[in-house]
């Protein structure tokens, strides 16, 4: 390694910038694979990498930067670099303004009337629904800034770097970074707007990282930022729109207060005026901070509801194809944010006529169409029974949609177009949607419908996805109109189960989704749910055992299908207690409060009952479970409960045990359950 080494060393000054980039990027990967190696060097390679960053090569400035990032990763003690840190964050800034080459600068004056280029398109990708609190789907990252550079360049990468050191270095960067950013924000010369953006840009990577530090400043920059969206350039007015989302939280926090409204206010409206600015790049900014800041205010935002609206399809009949995609978001996004309040006949005179002539125009082989059922889906959540006017030729569509493609993936030939599971899962997802949005209300279009076969197939669909998909929309479907699906309920019990075996790790998504839907079956078929109990326990009880490195999402599931398994089949599920006590109620402590928690706790009290010795090793564990309630609204589950603890303290107190076992509980919780229960 000493060798080796002494031989990048050597190169480190080599007069070609192939070598020397090469150099850079023989470090970084040192660092990320074998930082201990480097670490007795580390401050003659920081100090080497601070002068490459300086390059006048980009190309191995930008190899340079990637070592600030590495270095943060690698867990190193921060104090190796914490004396470079005001030449380091200098450089970062001064990197992060635009190259003369970006592409950015070159379609950055691009107006609304310019067509889209097709490689400005980008391939979008549906996300399978999910079921549940937790991770999501597994992989998910947060994205929201992936658009401010089309490409991996110098500018990105130093933003990033800003944004991971002030995660590990906090507010202690903010005295070194706000008299530079300062003095870019305050430049008047026109050609000088680049360090003006770029200091926009800096603020917005360290959000996160120095909030507290930021705070008592923030109405300020939040002040400076909405006017900067009025600026001349388009580039520092999209910037300023994806800065001000970094701190939607603290906006939508400081909007309690009668001054944030007033703030708040204005900020909204800023935005919805670059929602309709005639430069494309800005429109895209603007509509993605506004999605980011609805996720965030909810259903504050019901009493704009009309303004909103009206800017957002006004937005809709101006926008070209790219930018519609974005639009369709900032859509559903509003839905989910505001629900039912958007039940309203003023507002769906706004929102329903041109989405519904997009419905209508857009053609069952076009993507452009995968945008819109997810936009289709949020509404239809959010309109509830309301959706009902419009319902019907939406779910026409869905099955046909899943027909074509389940017949195209065998002979695109005979079905008029080349398979394509997005539009399966895309599908899916809105008839998700239309049963969780119209209840009990879709059985008249299920009935008339062949969605049970079709959905039989999709379940047993080698795609992951499509199967993900599908046992959400199992799930929904059980609990709108479970007696559509009865005749085929064992088959498709089967298949759900099938998917807890040994590749839970390599599909979580999917794992999750059938231990959900069978959760929902059981509690509504009850004992027809008997033939495959035991199958789904000996499933069930791994995945709690072994927790790690599965999303919090499967745990609960897996917990509450477990209680719920004991609560309609206590006689089944009780005898094997023992082996999964203590995982069980391990994950139960993690649910939030709600009605899925009290199912998983009437299986728990069901199989005490019928075989309290099973539980009495775990007495520690299903105590903690108890504690883990901050309130149980149902007076009879919490009379069970009671029960259940009083039976204990019976039975133990036979053998002189209840002192023990009682005593070794935490003391805390001892005096919640004395006090709640009555023990």
């Amino acid at each position: 390694m000493q060798t080796y080494l002494q031989g990048l060393f050597s190169l480190a000054s080599d007069r070609s910038p192939d070598v020397r980039k090469l150099v850079c990027a023989a470090l970084v990967q040192l660092l990320e694979v074998q930082p201990n190696a480097l670490q007795p060097h580390m401050r003659n390679v920081i100090e080497y990498m601070l002068q490459a960053n300086k390059d006048p090569d980009r190309d191995v400035a930008l190899e340079a930067c990637e070592f600030w990032s590495a270095f943060c990763e690698a867990k190193l003690p921060p104090d190796i670099l914490r004396d470079f840190l005001p030449r380091l964050i200098d450089i970062l800034l001064d990197n992060m303004a635009y190259a003369e080459d970006d592409e950015a600068l070159q379609d950055g004056d691009e107006d609304e009337n310019a067509p889209d280029r097709e490689q400005d398109i980008k391939p979008r990708f549906h996300q399978s629904r999910t079921i549940g609190g937790g991770d999501g789907a597994e992989g998910e990252e947060d994205d929201d800034d992936e658009d401010i550079i089309n490409s991996w360049n110098l500018r990105k990468c130093s933003a990033a770097g800003l944004d991971i050191l002030s995660t590990i270095f906090g507010d202690e960067i903010l005295p070194v970074l706000m008299p530079l950013v300062q003095v870019r924000l305050s430049a008047t010369k026109d050609s000088a707007w680049e360090e003006k953006e770029a200091a926009i840009l800096a603020l917005g990577a360290v959000a996160e990282g120095c909030i507290s530090g930021l705070s008592p400043h923030l109405a300020q920059i939040v002040v400076y930022l909405t006017s900067f969206m009025e600026d001349v350039r388009p580039l520092v007015r999209s910037i300023s729109c994806w800065t001000l989302s970094r701190y939607s939280e603290w906006i939508v926090k400081v909007a309690q207060t009668a001054e944030g409204q007033v703030q708040f206010d204005a900020i909204l409206t800023g935005l919805l005026r670059r929602i309709l600015d005639p430069n494309k790049r800005v429109q895209e900014a603007a509509c993605s901070a506004f999605a980011t800041l609805g996720e965030e205010v909810a259903e504050d935002l019901a009493p704009r509801l009309e303004p909103i609206l009206q800017h957002l399809m006004y937005a809709f009949g101006t926008y070209q194809r790219r930018n519609l995609r974005i639009l369709y978001d900032a859509i559903g996004t509003l839905a989910d944010a505001v629900g039912s309040e958007l039940n309203n006949p003023k507002y769906l005179e706004i929102l329903m006529p041109p989405l519904i002539s997009k419905w209508q125009q857009v053609q069952d082989y076009d993507k452009d169409l995968f945008p819109l059922l997810e936009c289709f889906t949020s509404i239809a959540q959010a309109l509830g029974p309301g959706f009902s006017h419009y319902a019907e030729p939406v779910f026409m569509r869905c099955i046909n949609l899943i027909r074509t493609h389940g017949v195209a993936k065998a002979d695109p030939l005979r079905a008029g177009v080349n398979y394509d599971k997005e539009f399966i899962v895309c599908s899916l997802d809105l008839l998700s949607g239309l049963a969780e949005g119209l209840g009990s209300s879709i059985e008249s279009l299920v009935s008339r419908s062949d969605l049970r076969d079709l959905l039989l197939q999709c379940c047993a669909d080698e795609a992951p996805d499509v199967r993900q998909s599908a046992l959400a929309l199992l799930g929904d479907l059980v609990k709108a109109c479970a007696v559509h699906l009865q005749p085929r309920l064992a088959e498709f019990l089967n298949l759900a189960a099938n998917q807890l075996g040994h590749c839970v790790k390599e599909n979580v998504s999917v794992a999750n989704n059938a231990c959900w839907a069978i959760g929902e079956v059981a509690i509504k078929v009850r004992k027809e749910i008997a033939p495959i109990v035991l199958n789904v326990v000996s499933s069930l009880v791994p995945i709690l055992s072994n927790a790690e490195g599965l999303n919090k999402s499967l745990l609960e599931n897996s917990a509450i299908t477990l209680g719920r398994l004991g609560w309609v089949c206590p006689e089944l599920v009780a005898p094997h207690m023992e082996h999964f006590m203590q995982p069980w109620c391990r994950a139960l402590c993690t649910i939030r409060d709600d009605f899925e928690k009290e199912d998983a706790f009437r299986g728990l009290c069901a199989m005490v009952r019928l075989n309290p010795g099973g539980a009495v090793n775990s007495f520690v564990s299903m105590c903690d479970a108890i504690g883990s309630w901050h309130e149980i609204r149902s007076t009879e589950l919490s009379s069970e409960i009671a029960q259940v603890l009083h039976g204990y303290k019976q039975m133990l107190s036979q053998s002189s045990s209840w002192e023990q076992y009682f005593g070794a509980l935490d003391g805390t919780l001892r005096e919640k359950l004395v006090k709640t229960y009555a023990l």
